[in-house]
């Protein structure tokens, strides 16, 4: 299996009446984009607007962040999500708008979509305050309840960025990355030499509005699989979940995985990475210890020697993540695991939720409860109201003067348990 990925460098957005790349510009025709979305009879209404790095802009709700990716050649690009039928994702070429993202708001469709400020403190806990953001405003009918209104401004989102993607065909200037996937068996012998690493990537899958897609279908309806990096890259994976923004694995997050990106960079010098294991994080018990055993099985056959774990959400899939790093230590495989403290505001609480000894090993993305006052912006993308919903706000985080009290929580990103964060702790 091998993928190409073009990356297109997008340094600003603007409205046109046309689509079209033009010197590092994404040109933006919104009334074609408008008849788009619009084909799908569940929106009332959808307008959209820009928001650059540097301006005095806030974003919220913030419900996903896509890259617009699309396929060139060697299959499609999320697949799964527009058609019954689907190929195998990781391979051809592909094209990527690095630099922007479409990005989903409206009238919240949970209570823990986020914020992001394009300028200000929020810059320093958020990689998405980097990028050009073609900001999707959409509205449901009436009559679409809850959970149909998370599948709509999913799909409208993920189908905005594919098309935008399709501009990048004809662009000669682009940065080429190649990713070369062998067999189990060629990876093995590979490098004899080097230790054996696996990547185990937990994704939500317990309803309410925390799910995972893969390719296009409910991860609750999975067990844990073994899968490639290649199809994360091609948006096997997307965001269907409202979990807390700090650590939610939006759309970008998952194709920008920071994980899959440093075990690529270290492969065959320091370690021989073997593959992901898909963990889907469920409610039960039950789930929980079956998908322990199926996951260490997996781990196992892929004869790892050590492995990488990563969380997402905070709660009960703290449970998850422990229990197979216990398992996984008590075989004899090392095991590091991702996670972020919910300390309190002071620092002091309990900062996990479940532990065990044998998690020995742990990178933190730090304290979630931790407070920050964000200054006032000048425009407002959104309904600067939500906030109250927002997980990590309340009824007091608007000030009078406008400032936003906020837990990091509640910034987009602010502690992404795939290590795409400028946040961390140390032991003192």
């Amino acid at each position: 299996m091998n993928l190409e990925l073009r990356k297109v460098a997008i340094r600003d957005i603007c409205f046109d009446t046309e689509n079209k790349i033009a010197d590092g510009c994404l040109h933006v025709d919104p009334k074609a984009l408008e008849e788009l979305i619009l084909e799908d009879s569940r929106v009332k209404a959808v307008s959209f607007d820009i928001a650059r790095p540097g301006e005095s802009v806030r974003i919220v709700p913030v419900k996903d962040v896509i890259e617009p990716r699309a396929k060139l050649e060697g299959g499609e690009t999320f697949p799964g999500l527009f058609s019954e039928d689907m190929g195998e994702a990781g391979s051809g070429i592909t094209y990527a708008l690095s630099g922007c993202a479409v990005t989903t708001t409206g009238p919240i469709v949970g209570f823990q979509e986020g914020v992001i400020d394009m300028s200000g403190p929020c810059t320093e806990y958020t990689v998405y305050s980097q990028l050009n953001h073609l900001v999707m405003i959409l509205e449901k009918q009436e009559y679409i309840d809850q959970h149909d209104h998370e599948v709509v401004v999913r799909l409208a989102g993920i189908k905005a960025a594919k098309y935008l993607a399709t501009l990048a065909f004809d662009c000669r200037e682009y940065e080429t990355e190649t990713y070369e996937w062998k067999a189990i068996g060629e990876k093995y012998a590979e490098y004899p030499q080097l230790p054996k690493v696996v990547y185990v990537y937990n994704c939500m899958a317990q309803g309410l509005l925390h799910d995972t897609y893969f390719y296009g279908r409910d991860a609750k309806v999975m067990v844990p699989t073994m899968i490639t990096p290649l199809e994360v890259m091609d948006g096997a994976l997307i965001s269907g979940n409202c979990v807390s923004p700090g650590s939610k694995t939006t759309t970008w997050m998952h194709q920008n995985n920071a994980v899959i990106q440093e075990l690529f960079e270290r492969h065959g010098k320091e370690i021989n990475f073997m593959g992901i294991v898909l963990n889907p994080l469920m409610t039960t018990l039950k789930e929980k210890f079956r998908d322990r055993m199926l996951t260490v099985r997996q781990v196992k056959m892929l004869g790892a020697d050590g492995v990488l774990i990563s969380q997402e959400g905070f709660g009960n899939p703290t449970t998850d993540l422990m229990i197979v790093c216990q398992e996984l230590e008590n075989a004899g495989i090392k095991t590091v695991i991702i996670t972020n403290e919910d300390a309190g505001m002071d620092g002091m609480s309990e900062s996990l939720p479940d532990s065990v000894q044998e998690a020995n090993a742990i990178v933190s993305t730090g304290n979630s409860n931790a407070t920050v006052m964000l200054p006032a912006m000048e425009k407002t993308i959104g309904n600067l109201k939500e906030v109250e919903r927002v997980c990590g706000g309340n009824v007091t985080s608007i000030q009078e003067d406008g400032r936003l009290l906020l837990e990091i929580h509640g910034i987009m990103g602010s502690h992404n348990l795939q290590g795409n964060t400028k946040l961390g702790a140390i032991t003192v």
